[in-house]
């Protein structure tokens, strides 16, 4: 008697664990996650140099992290903030081109995200400012009928790092990360 209300408290046990609320992101993870935006391959920003219309135009960071500017040249933008690159693009500017460059640096367009696991239609998606998980589900057509929907596994690189978390479907989500849904268990 006493090994078989063993096992059903033990099976009780596991199942009130499975059904306790996501938890929250460990805090190493989640001031990771809440560093500063960073460019990445793909984004597009727009430069404006004040009084100089033939420098302002819109850039596409490349494969290799650079925009191409006129005399400027090749600039390495990737893993920097758009001020770092405002700041850096106003010193190459200055370095006898011009004599007081007045710099700004918008993001333009973001890179994708990607969506992945028990969704109805997995891939990458075009990055909608202020999107949080839930969004991207809903981008990619809702949850498969397979689908865990309480959270949600986010992939996020942040220079040569990359970090890992389940969090909730109200997580907010950047441009670049990688969202997993997985399949419940029940």
């Amino acid at each position: 008697m006493s090994t078989r209300l063993t096992l059903t408290l033990s099976f009780a046990a596991a199942l009130l664990g499975a059904c306790s609320g996501p938890r929250a992101v460990p805090p190493p993870l989640a001031a990771a996650f809440d560093e500063p935006y960073v460019l990445a391959t793909g984004d597009r920003l727009r430069v404006s140099v004040f009084g100089q219309p033939n420098l302002s135009n819109s850039y596409t960071v490349e494969a290799d992290g650079q925009i191409a500017m006129p005399l400027v040249g090749r600039y390495a933008v990737v893993n920097k903030t758009p001020d770092q690159v405002r700041t850096g693009l106003e010193a190459r500017l200055k370095s006898g081109f011009l004599r007081d460059p007045n710099v700004s640096v918008e993001i333009e367009g973001y890179r994708p995200f990607y969506i992945l696991g028990e969704v109805n239609s997995a891939g990458q998606y075009p990055y909608v400012v202020g999107m949080t998980a839930e969004n991207a589900v809903a981008i990619a057509s809702g949850f498969s009928p397979r689908a865990q929907k309480k959270t949600v596994e986010l992939t996020r690189r942040h220079g040569d790092r990359v970090f890992k978390a389940e969090v909730p479907l109200t997580y907010p989500v950047r441009p670049g990360d990688t969202i997993t849904v997985e399949e419940r268990w029940f």
